[in-house]
């Protein structure tokens, strides 16, 4: 993507099913677990850069000893500093002249020297960038079996309601987030289950240091789990670490966000993304499952693993935007479907071109189109290939031979053109700079292009905003003097907010809805605006299960055409040579490349929660009243 989208957090979960001492000598290291969890989050890094922590749970000390360790960083490179913390203890033990092999001085000593694991990597979508909003975050309690430590992907889109319902509770919440009130409702459902416990074993003649192993061994996770997700309305992949060793990881009703897991004799791993877990593992692919919707990954203490159904399944609504920019393209499914959603585009493409190949130019810019780059030249040259059995057989035999050899010979013509220049992504200036500076993030290979004369063709995956485009990339490629920029997004139009997990929740950011308002200006509908704001506004105050999406009347009047357009007239830059066009993906291809990720809300409006709805409705009446704040 050419812009700069905050978006989904990474988990990473470890479950050593063995010893240490198996581990040691397997594997030439007790630090077996916390490899694998370093190389997990590494490998999901791209899910993360504001922010990373790790917790690791002892499962077999003694009272007196600290049996749970957590360390978060803010740094620049977050994992680096969680880590280099974490080896601390070890290079200090070795520098002091501890023998670091003598398993029971390092388990009783050593503090990430354990048998859970689990691993955040924060994308912040709300809040400051401050250490007290990175997970995994922790409900301590002097009772082990209460002590709860929470880390998930997730966003929920009726914190309010939430909210009160712990007050209700008698409760006192230390913040307005959904981090906390999913922390603390999971909490008092452990709580709840615990003193139910203890009164069960108490009326059974237990004493109360007899009490707390038994509720340690018995504690109903799967209860826990459903009574305190039934009134989440979100997307998550949620992870929880409970004191004494047990462990979940539960997946929102839709699959909205994803979660996958490996088991085997050694090993329990869960991770947001497969290929993540079969590089680290070296697995193969069908190794790797997914979390159902609606269901709980449990691992007891004793190490048992089962799937367990935590709120009723809906119909699968797992994120297609996901699909097309956000997951690692090294995974087969994510491989492929980024090839089709190129392959697709290739008829409305060449259409675009008057089906001139030879003057035109095909490339892509950096990095996560490359693969629907790929996809997008395979189908130009299908084309290709039927226009030349075309050509050949309609003469019958009695081509020239230099004719012959000039329509064989012919093939699209592929050119890196634009080159990433990563280093200034990381300099922050002030305002007044950052234009020029943004205006420089791209780079182009000079001399590829016939001046006024070629058309350049170049895909990105998406097109949100079009800030970079307008400011960076059009401005760039114009100094080639291209005859004609076409610029081709893989995804459709992003027309409405997320509030799952992606930061794009301001629909006067996004440059279709500008569009669209710019076009009822031109066509003289600007009373449409009021109208639907009246609607949204009559609506503000009902149950989010009654809320109607009426932004769709804004998008309803012109076809997806007129809106590119409009969107090409609004991104060209001033005194730009070329002529612009945008070319999108249509909703129909999309879901032909994703069929089993329908998840299109971003593009078509249509929310799996209500809270969806609440939320675009928000918004809509935040943009007409000039309030630029979150919509949820």
């Amino acid at each position: 993507m050419s812009e700069l989208i905050k978006h989904e957090c990474g988990i990473a979960l470890i479950r050593l099913r063995k010893p240490l001492s198996y581990y040691q000598e397997k594997y030439g290291t007790w630090q077996y677990g916390l490899n694998k969890l370093y190389l997990l989050m590494e490998k999901q890094h791209n899910r993360g850069q504001d922010g990373a922590g790790v917790v690791s749970v002892k499962l077999n000390l003694k009272p007196g000893q600290e049996y749970i360790n957590r360390y978060r960083s803010i740094e620049q490179n977050p994992i680096k500093d969680v880590f280099d913390k974490v080896s601390k203890s070890v290079k200090k033990a070795v520098k002091s002249g501890k023998d670091i092999n003598d398993l029971s001085w390092v388990y009783e000593n050593l503090p990430y020297a354990g048998e859970l694991y689990l691993g955040h990597l924060r994308y912040g979508t709300f809040g400051n960038n401050s250490i007290d909003f990175v997970h995994p975050v922790m409900r301590q309690n002097n009772w082990k079996s209460r002590t709860l430590v929470l880390a998930g992907n997730f966003n929920l889109t009726n914190t309010d309601e939430l909210f009160q319902k712990l007050i209700d509770l008698g409760q006192h919440p230390k913040n307005y987030t959904d981090t906390v009130t999913a922390l603390e409702k999971v909490g008092h459902f452990l709580d709840e289950e615990n003193q139910f416990r203890f009164r069960q074993y108490k009326n059974e003649g237990y004493s109360n240091r007899e009490i707390s192993p038994l509720i340690e061994k018995n504690l109903d996770v799967q209860s826990i789990v459903e009574n305190a997700s039934k009134d989440w309305d979100g997307g998550y992949a949620m992870a929880g670490l409970i004191g004494h060793g047990d462990a979940f990881v539960a997946r929102d009703p839709w699959g909205i966000r994803p979660a996958h897991y490996y088991i085997d004799d050694e090993i329990v791993v869960v991770a947001s993304e497969r290929p993540v877990i079969q590089t680290v593992m070296n697995v193969k692919g069908d190794d790797v499952k997914q979390i159902n919707p609606g269901e709980a990954l449990i691992i007891k203490k004793d190490g048992s693993v089962s799937s367990q159904m935590v709120r009723v399944p809906h119909k699968r609504r797992s994120c297609s935007f996901e699909r097309i920019y956000f997951s690692r393209g090294s995974d087969k499914d994510i491989y492929q479907e980024r090839k089709e959603l190129g392959r697709l585009l290739a008829p409305t493409i060449l259409k675009a071109v008057n089906f001139d190949v030879k003057n035109t130019v095909f490339s892509y810019i950096p990095n996560t189109s490359e693969t629907a780059f790929y996809g997008m030249m395979k189908g130009v040259r299908e084309h290709l290939l039927a226009w030349k059995k075309e050509q050949i057989r309609s003469k019958n035999g009695s081509m020239p031979e230099k004719e012959l050899e000039e329509i064989i010979s012919l093939e699209p013509r592929v050119e890196k053109i634009a080159i990433k220049d990563v280093k200034l992504r990381t300099f922050i200036a002030d305002d007044a700079s950052r234009d020029d500076l943004v205006a420089h993030v791209y780079d182009v290979t000079y001399g590829v292009i016939r001046e006024n004369e070629d058309t350049l063709v170049i895909i990105d995956d998406s097109i949100v905003r079009g800030t970079t485009l307008k400011k960076s990339i059009l401005k760039i490629l114009d100094r080639l003097n291209p005859k004609r920029i076409i610029v081709v997004s893989s995804a459709p139009q992003i027309r409405y907010p997320d509030c799952y997990g992606i930061d794009m929740a301001v629909l006067g950011k996004f440059i279709a809805f500008n569009a669209a308002i710019e076009l009822l200006k031109d066509h003289n509908k600007e009373q449409l605006i009021d109208e639907v704001y009246n609607k949204c506004k009559a609506q503000q105050n009902l149950p989010k299960e009654e809320i109607v999406n009426y932004v769709k009347e804004i998008y309803r009047q012109f076809t997806p055409e007129q809106i590119s357009a409009k969107i090409a007239e609004l991104l060209k830059p001033e005194g730009c040579g070329a002529e612009v066009d945008i070319v999108y993906q249509s909703v129909e291809n999309l879901h032909a490349a994703c069929p089993n990720d329908t998840g299109d809300w971003y593009f078509t409006g249509d929310y799996p929660t209500p809270g969806g709805n609440k939320v675009v409705n928000t918004s809509f009446i935040n943009y007409v009243e000039g309030f630029e704040g979150r919509a949820y």
